[in-house]
């Protein structure tokens, strides 16, 4: 890998750090996001929170993640979702996408 493949890969990944709101625990809503990450090549991992919300990191092209958010919010199977807060971060360069326990 050149320096210039390295620049185009970091000029074109995004983080965004989201929080689903509403019926989203209990209904496959994990497994459910990372196969679909998956399917779209996207990196991050997602989680269920105490407070009945879940959190998920997307690591890739801003097209695809919000390809998968969109996905999440109206074809998610089961799930019903209220709310989807999202904050743009610097990029950690994660791999795979994974679910926390």
């Amino acid at each position: 890998m050149t320096t210039n493949d390295i620049d185009e890969i970091n000029e074109t990944t995004t983080r965004i750090h989201a929080f689903f709101t509403g019926g989203v625990q209990g209904v496959y809503f994990r497994a459910n996001t990372r196969d679909k990450a998956n399917e779209l090549g996207l990196h991050g991992w997602v989680k269920n929170l105490l407070d009945g919300r879940v959190e998920a990191v997307f690591e890739g092209t801003k097209e695809k993640i919000s390809s998968l958010i969109t996905w999440c919010d109206h074809s998610m199977p089961l799930a019903h979702v209220t709310s989807i807060a999202q904050n743009t971060e610097e990029p950690e360069h994660i791999h795979g996408f994974t679910i926390i326990r």
